[in-house]
């Protein structure tokens, strides 16, 4: 056999692994925008109240974290839940109440 033939294989599983690797890269990155931005909210309503301008600048980043993750995963993070989300339905006031 010749090396071509024994190396098609391996390369193969090669290129899988490493585009598996970057699906869970990108779904990591979505998932931590998220959580940072989730928390931040949480720590901004404590500290300030629902509505201080400090929570609606964390809930805009929340808002733009999900997005990002929509845009580019067709997926979202939900950090109070602790589980992704296939629909575009989160909450723009989230944590208002």
């Amino acid at each position: 056999m010749t090396f071509r033939v024994l190396a098609a294989p391996v390369l193969l599983a090669g290129a899988l692994a490493l585009a598996g690797a970057s699906v869970v890269c990108a779904d990591d990155d979505c998932q931590k925008r998220t959580i940072k931005a989730d928390r931040n909210l949480h720590e901004a309503i404590e500290k300030h109240g629902p509505n201080s301008p400090e929570a609606e600048h964390w809930r805009s980043e929340l808002a733009t974290a999900r997005s990002y993750c929509w845009d580019h995963e067709h997926k979202w993070w939900d950090e109070d839940t602790k589980r992704w989300h296939n629909d575009k339905d989160w909450d723009q006031h989230d944590h208002q109440h």
